[in-house]
């Protein structure tokens, strides 16, 4: 057994769903909510009044309150507002800019009412959500995870993952990119040398990562992908279609976020029927007396969505040239997120990679069981694997006229530092601004500037002469620390680089000080919502086991538990004490007894009728077939 001490769990924090695992001896596996056997959790969260509402129960009532129910949020992680120009069309709820921003910072908040949220909060609700799962199913304090990112998230949106786990109260020992927690789920089991590629066509992203497998060591060969390119864009292409063929039959245009987030909701139900069948049907209320009906073929779902495919099938081939690998070379391709289950997806791959994709492993599952098992090697618990991870993107300083000089070329093996010289361009310069860039373009404008900072008190000397070394350097988690010196002086400056689109570092520690010092009062408030679900399930069973059986008790018995169940209704719905429910709840249970049991004998007797007059007729029958 593990020490609890040592407990560390794997997190697969996605844009659809989000899963927690933990590995041991027996293997990886998935850790459910607690009394479920459901170890999935929507990626959704709803602010209800004063309520916090994650997952299921959230993504249920999200046409009913589209402009209160976040999903999506991962693609809102480390951008800012201009980045997400596109994405704004797809969302019921309010993204705007951050109030706090000045000068340069330009940070996207999720609005709900007189509020505003940054991404990393609301992702923290989903990991504080997890975090119970995995401290319930240990009976302790899980406080150590490893999370999840798309390979190709930048470093704003791997620092504003970081930034969730710490807001949630996790230690997050470790940032893993998803194409290789699903090859560490593959390759578990597997001592023969092999070269795999890692095909992760997720909710809201796309990765395709060239790995080697030998003796145990999983070495990232190459990886390639596109953070705005998932089965979101696929659902879009249908609510394109569907807000397009309203507008021109029916002749509304839809403003409504109820309506955008039903055909949000519709859209995605009929992708998935799409995997299975040749047609999908839709019938959706648009106005008092106008209702819009559709059927989609496959076919046409596929002539949709074939240039977003051709996309992902353009980064498999950068990526295998990357590696210098051509398709024969490929042992086995893995298939990973919930798109893949689209047929021309799989079609598209097989034909890539000249080879059948492998499927025996879940899609939505193989990220977060990955994740578990990198988790039991930084526990001590796998001592015979070695993971050697790539830095997706080029990183490089902004130098005179705007250029970019690269540093860290893209698929540079991790952790890593590189030192390069530099000097002044004006005579007497005192100060040097340093603009850390990162991207793949050789024009400072045309990459994402991860920050800006300054060596300051440079001794003045002609131009040239100052020798500025500039160290990058990348730890285990992909999270990037620039130091610049300058050699004549000594003079050094250093910045752990937090993007201009970012929560600070006070941000974060104030959010995580806020959720420690309302800990409880968040308990409370979960489990009042627990409790009053629960109470409410057992209340409409016991009616409907008194609408079918209330005849076999006395009157007055019958309409007490009628009275009781009203009471309790409205009980639910005011108090806010969950002890007192609880009590209300094992009290009505009690008094419901004696009907349950008049149920039972009720129905065993109607069982033992029916199976008598079926040996009956069977000997009636049998009599008629002898004569």
């Amino acid at each position: 057994m593990t020490d609890k001490q040592d407990i560390i769990i794997g997190i697969d924090l996605g844009t659809t769903n989000s899963l927690v695992a933990f590995a041991d001896a027996k293997g990886p596996r998935l850790i459910p909510q607690v009394g479920t056997e459901d170890a999935i959790l929507p990626s959704v969260v709803c602010f209800d009044g004063a309520e916090v509402v994650v997952g299921k129960k959230a993504r249920d009532h999200a046409i009913e309150k589209p402009k209160t129910t976040v999903h999506s949020v991962k693609r809102l992680m480390g951008q800012g507002l201009a980045n997400l120009r596109d994405d704004l069309a797809m969302l019921a709820y309010d993204v705007t800019q951050s109030p706090d921003d000045t000068g340069d910072r330009d940070t996207a908040v999720v609005a709900i009412g007189n509020r505003t949220y940054s991404p990393p909060e609301i992702s923290a609700m989903i990991l504080r959500e997890l975090k119970g799962w995995a401290s319930s199913h240990f009976e302790c304090d899980v406080t150590k995870a490893v999370i999840t990112v798309p390979a190709q998230f930048n470093d704003a949106q791997r620092q504003a993952t970081r930034d969730a786990g710490t807001i949630a109260g996790l230690d997050v020992v470790r940032i893993i990119n998803e194409p290789t927690a699903a090859a560490l789920a593959y390759g578990l089991d597997r001592a023969e040398h092999a070269t795999i590629a890692v095909y992760d066509f997720g909710g809201g992203t796309f990765d395709v990562s060239i790995l080697r497998l030998e003796d145990g060591m999983f070495e990232v060969l190459s990886t390639n992908g596109d953070t705005h390119l998932g089965g979101d864009d696929l659902d879009a292409a249908l609510i394109d279609l569907f807000t397009r063929e309203i507008r021109d039959t029916l002749g509304v245009d839809i403003t409504s976020p109820t309506i955008r987030q039903q055909l949000r909701t519709l859209a995605e139900a009929i992708k998935i029927r799409l995997g299975d069948h040749d047609e999908a049907k839709i019938e959706i209320a648009v106005g008092a007396d106008k209702v819009f009906r559709r059927t989609v073929t496959r076919e046409e779902f596929e002539t949709m969505i074939a240039p977003l495919v051709a996309r992902t099938i353009n980064a498999c081939s950068r990526a295998m040239a990357a590696a210098k690998l051509t398709p024969e070379a490929i042992d086995q391709v893995v298939l990973v997120g919930g798109s893949t289950r689209v047929p021309l997806v799989r079609q598209r791959v097989g034909e890539a990679f000249q080879c059948e994709p492998y499927t025996a492993l879940n899609p939505e599952q193989v990220v977060a069981l990955g994740a578990g098992v990198q988790a039991s090697i930084l526990a001590g618990l796998q001592r015979d694997l070695l993971l050697l991870d790539v830095t997706p993107l080029a990183l490089g300083i902004e130098t005179m006229g705007g250029a970019v000089s690269k540093l860290i070329p893209a698929n540079t093996r991790i952790p890593c530092e590189v030192t390069e010289s530099f000097s002044t361009y004006q005579d007497g310069q005192v100060n040097v601004k340093i603009n850390v860039l990162q991207g793949e373009r050789e024009l400072a404008k045309d990459c994402r500037s991860l920050g800006v900072f300054e060596l300051s008190g440079i001794p003045p000397m002609p131009a040239g002469i100052p020798k500025l070394d500039v160290t990058f350097l990348i730890d285990q988690n992909g999270v990037l620390s620039v130091s610049a010196k300058e050699q004549r002086s000594g003079t050094v400056a250093s910045v752990q680089i937090v993007p201009s689109h970012g929560l600070t570092r006070d941000e974060v520690d104030r959010l995580r000080r806020e959720a420690f010092a309302h800990a409880r009062e968040d308990m409370t408030a979960h489990h009042l919502v627990d409790v009053r679900t629960t109470l409410s399930f057992d209340l409409n069973k016991a009616e409907r086991m008194l609408n079918k059986h209330g005849h076999l008790v006395e009157a007055a018995y019958r309409e007490s538990l009628a009275a009781t169940i009203e009471e309790l209704r409205r009980l639910t719905e005011s108090c806010d004490d969950p002890v007192l429910l609880n009590q209300r709840r094992d009290a009505f249970n009690q008094s419901t007894m004696a009907l349950a049991e008049r149920a039972v004998t009720a129905t065993l007797q109607q069982d033992e009728a029916g199976t008598t007059t079926e040996k009956t007729n069977d000997t009636v029958k049998s009599a008629q077939e002898k004569h």
